[in-house]
């Protein structure tokens, strides 16, 4: 695969926008190489009347939906933000409030699957908030504090058995050991 369809990979699954740096260490390509191919791509989506869109600030790149389709997307996310939770939302909810704060990896691994789309449902909604750890270049998530209100408590701590599984160790052990297997 190309340098440019990496690029796009990446910014498909980002939720937010992504450094070149970023991509450069993550490609393991020249900062340089990685701007012009990201570039390129930007002009090729500009020149077709695609969905989506890459736009550029400074030198982060994002994937976002045309313009011209903000209303049909504002319709989608009313409908999709004020609508019941789904199974694997409320399961990556309930991951986050008790393992909190957790990293995208770590619940795409528990879960055994991306978990992209839950985390955006769920930080437009207001009910996780997401902190970026610059060292580790990696976003942990938490449960809000709209969550906690909302769910009638005063602390997240007076979830059920939350000191117990809060501190189970039966995730992070098959986190290690996922993590061997990859390795």
């Amino acid at each position: 695969m190309s340098i440019k369809s990496k690029i796009e990979s990446l910014l498909f699954i980002s939720a937010k926008p992504m450094a070149a740096s970023q991509l450069a260490d993550l490609l393991k390509a020249d900062k340089k190489e990685i701007i012009k191919s990201a570039d390129e791509l930007l002009a090729d989506y500009k020149n077709h009347e695609a969905g989506v869109q890459i736009i550029k600030d400074g030198l982060k790149y994002q994937m976002v939906s045309a313009p011209g389709n903000a209303k049909i997307i504002q319709e989608f996310i009313k409908d999709e933000t004020t609508g019941e939770l789904s199974r694997p939302s409320l399961e990556a909810l309930t991951i986050i409030a008790y393992r909190g704060p957790v990293s995208k990896i770590d619940l795409d691994r528990i879960r055994g699957v991306n978990c992209a789309l839950i985390l955006r449902n769920l930080l437009l909604r207001g009910l996780i908030e997401g902190k970026a750890d610059k060292k580790k270049n990696e976003t942990y998530y938490t449960a809000s504090f709209d969550f906690i209100r909302f769910i009638g408590l005063n602390d997240i701590k007076e979830l059920p058995d939350y000191e117990k599984l809060h501190q189970d160790d039966t995730i992070d052990r098959m986190l290690t050991a996922v993590s061997e297997v990859i390795k």
